[in-house]
C-alpha cells in the first residue's frame, strides 16, 4: 500500500511529489497528460526565471527533481477514488491501487472559444490567444486587446486589462452582451468598448488574431477568452468531498478536504489559479500528509 497517491502532475502535483519523496514516503504520481501549465508558451511571472520559462520546460524540470528522490510519473487516467475505511482505493480502467492518503491536484480546463485547433494552438503559442491576465497582462501593455466574455466576470477581467492598455474591447462569445447597468457604467468610465457576438471565422492574419463579430471583422494583438473553466473535482466529489457551486473543492488551512485523508491543492481548490500559489498549497498539503501518517503510525526508518 502506498503512503500517498497524487493525482495530477502539474505544478501542485509535482511539488507535492518532491516533498513527499524527500519525506521518504512511498508515493505514486498519476497523470493523464493534460496539465494547463503545459500550454503556457512562456511565463515571465514565475520567480527565479527572469528570462521566462515555457510551461513544458518548467514541468520537465520539476519532474526531474522529483525523480531524483525516487518519484515516478505514471501515465494513468484515474476513474474513481474509493473510500475504504480510513484509507482509499484508486481505480483506473485496468487496475486499482490502495493508498493511505490521496492528494488531488487535477486542476481546471479553460473553456475555449469555438475555433479549430489548427488556429487556436499556434495562436496560443504566439501569444495571440492568452488565458491569464494575472500571468501575462504585462505582455499586452499598450497593445490592442480583445476579451471574449460576458456578464460580471467579463467586465471584471476587462477592467483588469484596462490597467495595461487603453485599447480594450469586450466581445460577447455568442449573442448580445449580458451586462447590467452597473457593469455598463464601469466599462464606459474605463473606456472599454463593447461589441456583440457571435465570434466566428477565427484566423491568424499577419501578427494579429482576427474574427467576425456583429459589428464586422475585428483584429487584435491578443485576445483573452474569459469564458470560465471546468473544475476537475469530480473524483473528490464522488468520494464525498464538498465543493462550491462552481466545483472548487473546499479545503481547510492545511489543504484537507471534508473527507479525512483526502487532500487537494492547486487550481482544483478555490484560489488565485497561479503556479506559485499551487506550489505553496502543495507544500502545505504534503507536510500535513507526512504528519498525519506519522500520527497514525510513527515513521521510523
Amino acid at each position: 500500500m502506498d503512503d500517498c497517491i497524487i493525482i495530477g502532475a502539474g505544478p501542485a502535483g509535482l511539488t507535492a511529489a518532491i516533498y513527499l519523496a524527500r519525506f521518504r514516503l512511498s508515493i505514486r504520481l498519476f497523470d493523464c497528460g493534460s496539465s494547463r501549465a503545459a500550454l503556457i508558451p512562456c511565463t515571465h511571472n514565475h520567480a527565479g526565471y527572469p528570462e521566462g520559462i515555457a510551461g513544458k520546460d518548467l514541468l520537465a524540470r520539476m519532474l526531474r527533481q522529483a525523480e531524483l528522490y525516487g518519484a515516478r510519473l505514471e501515465p494513468v487516467r484515474v476513474t474513481e477514488v474509493e473510500r475504504a475505511g480510513d484509507e482509499f482505493v484508486v481505480h483506473s480502467e485496468h487496475a486499482r491501487w490502495p493508498a493511505r492518503t490521496v492528494l488531488l491536484a487535477t486542476g481546471v480546463v479553460n473553456k475555449r472559444p469555438d475555433m479549430p485547433a489548427e488556429v487556436h494552438d499556434p495562436a496560443l503559442a504566439r501569444g495571440l490567444i492568452r488565458y491569464c491576465p494575472i500571468c501575462d497582462g504585462y505582455e499586452v501593455t499598450d497593445k490592442r486587446v480583445g476579451l471574449v466574455g460576458n456578464g460580471d466576470h467579463g467586465m471584471r477581467e476587462a477592467l483588469f486589462l484596462r490597467g495595461y492598455t487603453r485599447d480594450v474591447t469586450l466581445i460577447a462569445p455568442h449573442g448580445g452582451l449580458e451586462l447590467d447597468e452597473t457593469c455598463c457604467d464601469a466599462l464606459d468610465q474605463a473606456g472599454v468598448k463593447r461589441v456583440d457576438g457571435p465570434c466566428g471565422a477565427w484566423a491568424i492574419e499577419g501578427d494579429r488574431i482576427a474574427f467576425d463579430t456583429a459589428q464586422g471583422r475585428m483584429a487584435f494583438d491578443s485576445v483573452y477568452p474569459a469564458m470560465g473553466s471546468f473544475i476537475r473535482s469530480e473524483l473528490a466529489v464522488a468520494a464525498g468531498a464538498r465543493a462550491s457551486d462552481d466545483g472548487c473543492l473546499e479545503v481547510d488551512d492545511h489543504q484537507r478536504t471534508t473527507v479525512p485523508g483526502l487532500f487537494a491543492a492547486g487550481d482544483v481548490v478555490k484560489g488565485l489559479d497561479q503556479i506559485s500559489h499551487a506550489m505553496g498549497e502543495a507544500g502545505v498539503a504534503a507536510t500535513t500528509i507526512r504528519n498525519l501518517l506519522d500520527e497514525r503510525r510513527p515513521l521510523r526508518r
